[in-house]
């Protein structure tokens, strides 16, 4: 999958939900909201890139969540002057986290679907049979003890 077009959905969305929650809700500038946007988009890329083939999507969500929560927290905290930075980031959190659990299903539905059209299909019906001798528990027992009587 083409990962400009996973990372500019990305960052859309993270930045429209930011700008709607920390912009008209808590009134954070537009350049902070920008710069939390950026920084937010590509760390949670790079976490999902590891985390979200490793397990599960509910897994992948709930890192997410503490992962946009300490970003936006600290960067709340180093680009704002007072104001409630917990309920900020829990808000913005909560949200980004709504946004993320439907994105890990949209890019495994769409790795899914590139895996199926790249890999040729594989013909597994011209199947063989081995066939060996097999030997009987009593016939097992009998090489044992033929075996004891040539030492």
């Amino acid at each position: 999958m083409n990962h400009f077009k996973l990372i500019l959905t990305k960052f859309v969305a993270c930045f429209v939900l930011l700008y709607l929650i920390l912009g008209f809700g808590y009134d954070v500038a537009f350049n902070n909201v920008l710069l939390i946007s950026i920084a937010l988009t590509l760390i949670s890329y790079i976490g999902d890139a590891f985390i979200l083939p490793r397990t599960n999507n509910t897994i992948a969500t709930a890192t997410d969540f503490v992962l946009a929560f300490v970003v936006i927290y600290f960067m709340l905290d180093m680009l704002t002057y007072g104001g409630d930075l917990l309920t900020a980031s829990l808000i913005s959190s909560a949200g980004l986290t709504v946004f993320e659990y439907f994105f890990h299903k949209w890019v495994k539905s769409e790795y899914n679907e590139m895996e199926t059209e790249e890999r040729p299909s594989v013909n597994h019906r011209n199947l063989q049979t081995e066939f060996s001798e097999d030997n009987s528990l009593d016939n097992i027992n009998d090489s044992d003890t033929h075996d004891e009587d040539k030492t």
